[in-house]
C-alpha cells in the first residue's frame, strides 16, 4: 500500500537508509510539495522579483556591450543596469536566509509529524505550528551557522594547498559539516533541544557514525542532484533554443519583453527548485538522525519489547 507507514526509529545500514528515503519520499512528495507551496508564497513572488532585477540588469548590461548582436546599443543606462543587479542581490541575499531557515524547518517539521502520527494522518497547520514555534531557536541556529561556515572556509582554504589529498579532505570536510547541521537541527525541533544541547547531540550522532555520515549525503545529494538535472532538462532545452533564436536572430534582447519574461522564469525555476533541493537534503538528514538516534539509544526496540513483555502477562 503506497500510504502505509514507513516506519523512520529504525537502526538501518548504508543500503537501506537510501532505499527509505526514496519510498518515503515516493509516498510524500505530493503532500510535502503541497506544504512547500502553502508556506512559501510570499517568498517564491520574492524570487520572482528578484529574478526579474537580476536579468533586466545582466541582460541590459549585456546587451549594452553588444554581447548578444553585434551592435551595442547605447551606455547610458549602464547605472540603472547596475541599480538592478545590486538590488536583486541585496534581495536574493536576505530571501535566502529567511528561505533557509524557514525550509529547513519545513521538512524538518513534516517528517517529525510523518514520525508521531505514524503516516500521512497530519494536517499542514500541525508542521506549520511546530515550525512557527521554534522560530526564535531557527534564529540563533542560523545566525551560529556564520561562524562554523566561517571556519570551514579557513579550513578549506588551507587544505586547497595540499595536492590531491586535500580535494579529498575538502568533500570529506563538506559532507561532514552538511551530516552535522542536519541532524543537529532536526534533534533540535524533534528532541525540543536548545540550539547548543542539539549541536552537541548532533555532533555525538555522526561523529560515532562518520563514514556512515558522509556516505549518505554524498550519494543522496548526488541522487538529488541528478533528480534536479532530470527536472531542468525540458526548461534547460527551451531556454537553450530560444537563446539560440537570439543569437541567429541578433533580437534586442534589451528592449525585448518576451526575453525578459523567457530569462526572468528561467532563472525563477532554477532558485525555487535549488530551495526545494534544500527541503530534500534534510529530509535525508532526518532520517539519518532517526536512524543513528536509534541505533545509540535503542529507544523503539526497547520500547517493542516492552510491549511484548506487557502483552504476555
Amino acid at each position: 500500500m503506497k500510504d502505509k507507514y514507513i516506519e523512520l526509529r529504525v537502526n538501518r545500514d548504508f543500503g537501506d537508509i537510501l532505499t527509505t528515503y526514496f519510498d518515503f519520499l515516493k509516498q510524500n512528495i505530493k503532500k510535502f510539495t503541497n506544504v512547500f507551496i502553502s508556506y512559501n508564497g510570499v517568498f517564491l513572488i520574492g524570487l520572482l522579483i528578484t529574478s526579474y532585477l537580476l536579468v533586466s540588469g545582466f541582460v541590459g548590461l549585456i546587451a549594452a556591450e553588444g554581447g548578444f548582436y553585434g551592435n551595442s546599443i547605447p551606455q547610458n543606462n549602464d547605472d540603472t543596469y547596475w541599480i538592478y543587479i545590486i538590488s536583486g542581490g541585496i534581495l536574493f541575499f536576505v530571501i535566502l536566509i529567511l528561505v533557509a531557515g524557514l525550509n529547513f524547518s519545513l521538512s524538518s517539521s513534516y517528517l517529525v509529524q510523518y514520525e508521531r502520527s505514524k503516516g500521512l494522518n497530519f494536517d499542514k497547520k500541525e508542521v506549520w505550528n511546530l515550525t512557527k514555534s521554534k522560530f526564535g531557536n531557527t534564529l540563533v541556529f542560523i545566525l551560529l551557522l556564520f561562524p562554523i561556515y566561517g571556519v570551514f572556509f579557513v579550513i578549506v582554504l588551507i587544505t586547497a594547498f595540499i595536492p590531491l589529498i586535500g580535494l579529498f579532505a575538502q568533500y570529506i570536510l563538506q559532507f561532514s559539516l552538511a551530516a552535522w547541521v542536519g541532524v543537529s537541527f532536526f534533534s533540535m525541533l524533534e528532541q525540543n533541544k536548545g540550539v547548543t544541547d542539539a549541536f552537541g547531540e548532533g555532533w555525538k550522532l555522526v561523529s560515532k557514525n562518520f563514514w556512515k555520515s558522509i556516505g549518505v549525503n554524498f550519494i543522496l545529494g548526488l541522487l538529488n542532484g541528478l533528480l534536479f538535472f532530470i527536472v531542468l532538462i525540458i526548461p534547460g532545452i527551451i531556454l537553450g533554443v530560444y537563446t539560440f533564436h537570439v543569437v541567429e536572430n541578433n533580437v534586442d534582447v534589451g528592449s525585448s519583453v518576451v526575453s525578459t519574461i523567457v530569462y526572468t522564469l528561467g532563472l525563477c525555476l532554477l532558485l525555487i527548485l535549488s530551495i526545494y533541493g534544500q527541503c530534500l537534503s534534510q529530509i535525508v538528514n532526518g532520517i539519518l538522525f532517526y536512524t543513528l538516534h536509534e541505533k545509540t539509544y535503542n529507544l523503539n526496540i526497547r520500547s517493542k519489547i516492552e510491549q511484548i513483555g506487557q502483552s504476555n502477562q
